[in-house]
């Protein structure tokens, strides 16, 4: 390809610095925070665009906030063909960090550890410096990239619809925030948010209270619950039980007349449920299994745990398990859960095939809870995402891709959803490689720094082939 040798000189070149701006950023705490006039995510998202902008405009790009929304970054003045969506803002920071702190990003044996390294400013800076490469370098180029960098991405996508209320979709878009090579089919979604009202109880032994999760699309890796009534040595014993069963550990403490207790498994990506263990779900089975006094809150426990069984990720248990060819299988996550003496609220993700519709997915699982005396709340479900692989868009990204790695491309489907979900004609590329285990939303995410080096160079191609 045209341009392959210089594109590949300068990335290489520019290495070192590109992780210095990568670790610029990722320093920044932008998970979403309590919302500030001018700054509808709070401080930390704000303060990220800023500092992603004062980088584009010092590398001589003309840029524009859109009121700390998103941002955006224009390669030249030309007629809008290729939007690329990236995003500055994180999941919270969680627990179990080992390598590093999570905001005090560090380079180890190839990689780029802190929160943010890989989803996404890893890949934001990567799509940068392909512009600025492509910039630099002086090719000529008939139309325009603009890279725009979201605040939002994490917590349901707002800054993009408002950026789209002023701003019309490019010819083509992609956006950086999964795997390569091209992902054309994004199932669909289900947040299903429930609860249930139950007469407290006073027998003892009784559960006291529990929470758990912290995020709807996080397989909670940490659950915590109190309980009343039962020796400690009754506990730990029917802890080591539960632990086998489970694979979930357990920590107890003693507190005058109270346990408290904490599960602790690994948290991962809700849409890649198998590579996390849900303490949630294990500390369900813990406490089911207690001889805990009957009453309506252990009951509607009992038929959670039924609906939604520890280890269950594709929705048997509520009876929506299905797939099709195009997307494979639908995947649920019991995410968050909260229980008092007469109340619970919960959170389950469940990501749809494009075989599902309200009917089979929504609507069914809505039966099933109210069977038990819970009540989902959604009225609708996010309908899935698929982009004709035969254009000339989707052969081109995977040309480059197979220049610039050797390896076959094809197109792919995940249950991650994207900035891209609801564009006509947007797909995820890039920015890990495929197999990569990124510890994405979990402790220690990490980005494989060749895969972002590798990345900044096809994003830098891709811009040339569909713009020049």
């Amino acid at each position: 390809m045209k341009y392959r040798d210089q594109i590949e000189a300068y990335i290489e070149a520019h290495k070192a610095e590109m992780v210095q701006d990568i670790f610029a950023l990722c320093r920044i705490n932008s998970e979403k925070m309590e919302a500030l006039e001018g700054k509808p995510y709070g401080e930390g998202p704000a303060a990220a665009l800023e500092a992603a902008l004062a980088l584009a405009r010092g590398y001589g790009f003309a840029v524009r906030n859109y009121d700390n929304y998103v941002g955006t970054v224009d390669l030249n003045n030309e007629e809008k063909q290729l939007d690329i969506l990236a995003h500055l803002d994180v999941v919270p920071a969680g627990e179990g960090w080992q390598v590093t702190q999570p905001f005090e990003p560090i380079e180890k044996d190839g990689f780029l550890y802190g929160r943010g390294t890989s989803d996404d400013k890893g890949p934001a800076v990567a799509a940068l410096y392909a512009m600025r490469c492509v910039k630099e370098l002086g090719i000529p180029l008939r139309k325009n990239a603009r890279l725009i960098l979201g605040c939002d991405e994490e917590c349901g996508s707002s800054d993009i619809a408002q950026y789209y209320k002023v701003e019309k979709e490019a010819p083509m878009t992609f956006s950086p925030d999964a795997d390569f090579p091209v992902t054309n089919v994004e199932k669909g979604r289900l947040p299903g948010e429930f609860f249930a009202e139950f007469e407290p109880s006073a027998r003892l032994p009784r559960l006291v209270s529990m929470d758990a999760g912290i995020k709807v699309n996080v397989v909670p890796g940490k659950a915590h619950a109190v309980v009343e009534g039962l020796d400690l040595s009754v506990m730990k014993e029917a802890a080591e039980a539960a632990a086998k069963e489970t694979g979930i550990e357990f920590e107890l403490e003693a507190d005058g007349g109270l346990v408290r207790i904490l599960a602790v498994g690994e948290g991962a990506h809700a849409a890649h449920p198998d590579t996390g263990r849900n303490a949630l779900t294990g500390l369900l089975v813990y406490l089911t299994g207690l001889p805990l006094a009957t009453c309506p809150q252990t009951k509607v426990l009992a038929d959670l745990l039924a609906l939604m069984p520890h280890g269950d990720t594709s929705g048997k248990g509520l009876g929506v398990a299905m797939e099709d060819e195009i997307s494979g299988s639908l995947t649920l996550v019991f995410s968050m859960l909260k229980v008092t003496e007469s109340r619970l609220e919960g959170v389950f993700d469940s990501r749809c095939p494009v075989c599902a519709t309200d009917e089979t997915v929504l609507e069914a699982v809505r039966a099933k809870m109210a069977a038990c005396g819970i009540t989902l709340t959604n009225d609708s479900m996010t309908p899935p995402h698929h982009v004709d692989g035969d254009s000339r868009f989707i052969r081109t990204l995977l040309q480059v891709y197979e220049e610039y790695t050797g390896r076959e491309g094809s197109c792919q489907s995940t249950g991650g959803g994207t900035y891209v979900h609801n564009l006509k004609n947007g797909v995820a590329f890039g920015a890990s490689m495929p197999g990569t285990d990124n510890r994405m939303h979990g402790a220690d995410e990490r980005a494989v720094l060749e895969d972002l080096t590798v990345s900044a160079k096809i994003f830098a191609q891709a811009i040339v082939e569909l713009c020049g």
